[in-house]
């Protein structure tokens, strides 16, 4: 015979299972590492108010951290080694290196990383940060789109995103050539991550 002592116990215990399993379905933070292969860093500038240069870096990395739960939580963090730049010129890619440009033996890095991430939409995240290029860092925002988490071709998880967004070289002390060479500089980082 259930006494009321026993309903109560009874009671509290259903409670208790019924808060592990609200729990148990709450997403946990995740963290994606920036897969180089599927991934792109990108950039074009005016040459001569005419035509775009395009050019990217081909050695940079990151970790992308999604809290379904708290979007404000979230964070992003991209290095990119400078030196690593191509355009498909050597002799392009030499000049750019040097002082006049990124000074790679100085500023070895550029780099961003989050300080508030803000969901927008389905996906859709607003991004604030700093921006480091040139040993000068800025803040910066941008509109980020995400992508839904899927399964890679050998079981892993990925998720990724792209974003775009311009800023002015000038503004981080690379000064040299403005006006023959293009002062605003169109960014654009497309990538996939591994859930680690």
């Amino acid at each position: 015979m259930l006494t009321p002592m026993k309903i109560r116990w009874i009671s509290l215990l259903a409670a208790a299972l019924v808060a592990v399993q609200i729990s148990s379905l709450q997403a946990a933070p995740e963290t994606y590492k920036i897969d180089p292969v599927h991934s792109n860093l990108a950039f074009k500038i005016r040459h001569l108010g005419i035509s775009w240069v395009n050019g990217s870096f081909k050695q940079f990395e990151g970790t992308v951290t999604v809290d379904a739960e708290n979007p404000d939580k979230s964070s992003v963090k991209v290095v990119a080694q400078a030196a690593s730049v191509d355009t498909a010129n050597d002799m392009r890619n030499k000049h750019l290196c040097s002082p006049d440009f990124f000074d790679v033996a100085k500023y070895p890095t550029l780099s961003f990383e989050s300080t508030h991430v803000a969901l927008k939409g389905d996906n859709v995240y607003e991004v604030t940060g700093n921006f480091t290029l040139h040993g000068v860092t800025k803040p910066l925002t941008f509109t980020f789109n995400g992508s839904p988490a899927v399964p890679g071709m050998k079981g892993e998880t990925r998720r990724g995103g792209d974003t775009a967004f311009t800023l002015k070289r000038s503004d981080f002390g690379m000064t040299k050539m403005v006006g023959p060479v293009g002062d605003e500089v169109q960014i654009s980082l497309s990538f996939e991550g591994v859930k680690i």
